[in-house]
C-alpha cells in the first residue's frame, strides 16, 4: 500500500448540546464525516444523564422507577463521582440535586424562602453513601433523594467524544463541550493545542486570564462568577456551588478552579467543582495528596482584589 501524501487538514465540528456549546477540531488525512456518530451520542448521553429530559434514565430514577437499569454511560460517571466523594470526605456529592434544586439553579421545583430549618430538611436527603447499585439498578435510602452529575457530565460528554474520534484513528483532536476540554496530539502544524482561560468579570464581558498550551492532558474550569442568582428582595447574590455539608450556596474566596491532569476530562471537571466548594485553603490541602492534579486558580482576597496560584511546572 503507497503512503499517503496528503497533508493533514483540520476539520471542524461545532453545535450546542446540555445547555452550553461544542467544539471539535481534529486532524486527519482523509475526510471524516463524524456528524451523525456524535449526535447520536450527544442523544445517548442525554437520555441517561440529562435531568433535564423527563424520560432519561436519571429523571426516571430520580421519579422513583424502580425499572430502570442503567447503561454504561451512567454506570461510569456513578462510579467516577463516588471515587472523588470519598477522596473530598463528601465535598463533591451528586445527591445534593435536591438542594441545587431548591435553591434555584436545577430543573426541579425552587423552595422559596428557604432558612436553616428548610435546609436541615432536605440535607435528610443527602448523601453519595445512602445509594448502592445492585443488580444494575440504583437504590435509594429514601425516595426524595435526587441525584444531579451536572457537575461531571459534561467533562463525561467531551470524553465519550474523545473516545470515539479515537476509535475512528483520529489521534490528534481537541474536544470541548461548555469550557471542558480532552486534548490529544497536536494540531494540523505540529504544535500543541493552545487554549485560553477566561477572567472573571463579573460584567457580562469575557477576557482571557492566561493560555495554556496542553499536551495529551484533559482541562475543567469551574467559577461563581457567570452561575448565580440575586434575591429580588434582599439583592442578596446566591453562587451556584452548594456545600454539601451545610446545604448553603458555599461562599469561598475561590472565583475560578482550572484544573489540568493527564486523566479523562470527567475525572478533572468532578475536581474543578469540587475545589470550588473546598475554597483556596482547602484546595491547596487536598493537592497536596494528590501532585497529579495541575491547577490555575483565580482567587479573591478580603479587598476584593485577585491574585493567583499556578501549580508549579503548569
Amino acid at each position: 500500500m503507497a503512503c499517503s501524501k496528503t497533508k493533514p487538514k483540520t476539520q471542524y465540528l461545532q453545535g450546542n448540546v446540555f445547555g452550553t456549546t461544542f467544539h471539535i477540531s481534529y486532524v486527519s488525512n482523509d475526510p471524516l464525516n463524524c456528524e451523525k456518530q456524535v449526535d447520536s451520542l450527544f442523544h445517548l448521553l442525554n437520555k441517561s444523564l440529562s435531568t433535564y429530559i423527563q424520560t432519561s434514565d436519571i429523571s426516571r430514577i430520580n421519579n422513583n422507577d424502580t425499572d430502570v437499569v442503567v447503561d454504561t454511560f451512567f454506570l461510569e460517571v456513578y462510579d467516577k463521582s463516588k471515587r472523588i466523594y470519598k477522596e473530598s470526605n463528601g465535598v463533591f456529592d451528586p445527591t445534593i440535586g435536591i438542594l441545587v434544586n431548591a435553591w434555584g439553579f436545577g430543573p426541579g421545583k425552587v423552595v422559596e424562602n428557604l432558612d436553616s430549618t428548610k435546609v436541615e430538611e432536605l440535607l435528610q436527603y443527602v448523601g453519595f453513601d445512602k445509594v448502592v447499585i445492585q443488580d444494575g439498578k440504583l437504590k435509594k435510602e429514601h425516595p426524595n433523594m435526587y441525584f444531579d452529575f451536572n457537575a461531571i457530565a459534561k467533562g463525561y460528554g467531551v470524553d465519550v467524544i474523545g473516545r470515539y474520534l479515537e476509535s475512528a484513528s483520529v489521534n490528534n483532536y481537541l474536544v470541548e463541550i461548555g469550557g471542558e476540554l480532552r486534548a490529544r496530539g497536536t494540531n494540523a502544524m505540529g504544535n500543541l493545542w493552545r487554549i485560553g482561560i477566561e477572567k472573571p468579570n463579573f460584567d457580562g464581558t469575557r477576557g482571557i486570564q492566561k493560555i495554556l498550551s496542553l499536551e495529551n492532558k484533559s482541562l475543567a474550569t469551574s467559577g461563581n462568577y457567570r452561575k448565580f442568582k440575586v434575591n429580588p428582595k434582599t439583592g442578596e447574590k446566591f453562587v451556584h456551588t452548594i456545600d454539601s455539608k451545610t446545604g448553603f450556596t458555599a461562599r469561598r474566596d475561590l472565583l475560578s478552579a482550572t484544573v489540568i491532569a493527564d486523566m479523562d476530562c470527567a475525572d478533572v471537571d468532578g475536581y474543578a467543582t469540587t475545589f470550588m466548594a473546598m475554597g483556596y485553603e482547602g484546595t491547596l490541602q487536598f493537592l497536596e495528596k494528590h501532585p497529579e492534579l495541575k491547577v490555575f486558580l483565580i482567587v479573591s482576597d478580603e479587598q476584593g482584589e485577585f491574585t493567583e496560584y499556578t501549580s508549579e511546572g503548569l
